[in-house]
C-alpha cells in the first residue's frame, strides 16, 4: 500500500495494489474508488484531502510488518 499526497491539487491517492485501474466510481463528493479489470478495489482518490482528513498524523495499528 502506498499513500501519495499532491499539495498542488490537495489530493490524496491511496494505492492498494500495483494493478492498473480500468473503472472508477465516485462514492461521495470528491472520493473516487478505482477498480481493476476483475472488479477489485485498487485505489482511492480523495480530492480536497486537507479539508476531509487530518493529514498531519498517520496512525497504523496491528499491521503485520517485519523490521528490515
Amino acid at each position: 500500500m502506498k499513500l501519495s499526497y499532491h499539495p498542488d491539487t490537495d489530493s490524496l491517492y491511496i494505492d492498494l495494489s500495483a494493478r492498473s485501474s480500468c473503472e472508477s466510481t465516485e462514492v461521495s463528493d470528491g472520493v473516487v474508488l478505482d477498480y481493476d479489470a476483475d472488479g477489485n478495489l485498487v485505489g482511492i482518490d480523495i480530492d480536497n484531502a486537507s479539508q476531509k482528513l487530518d493529514l498531519r498524523e498517520l496512525v497504523t495499528e496491528r499491521l503485520p510488518l517485519r523490521a528490515a
